[in-house]
């Protein structure tokens, strides 16, 4: 469990750097420099439909990485019959 626990910090370092750039293209900027600490590229307005989607897909893997580590808390709802 350890390695997947240990992707939580970096996932958190990408989310961020992908909520940087939405928030910047957002705002009117047209083109920002996107540094996840394990690549770096360039974005253009043009790219946010593709920045949702890996935002919602690391948003996902936080998601479930934090659940198996134990991070995350989780609640079960069942029907009450």
């Amino acid at each position: 469990m350890s390695f997947i626990c240990d992707q939580i910090p970096i996932l958190e370092a990408q989310i961020t750097a992908y909520n940087a750039a939405l928030t910047a293209l957002a705002g009117g900027v047209q083109s920002f420099s996107l540094d996840t600490g394990q690549t770096t590229e360039s974005v253009t307005r043009l790219d946010l439909d593709r920045l949702n989607a890996v935002l919602d897909s690391l948003l996902n893997r936080y998601s479930v990485l934090s659940a198996r580590c134990g991070c995350a808390r989780l609640t079960v709802v069942r029907p009450a019959w």
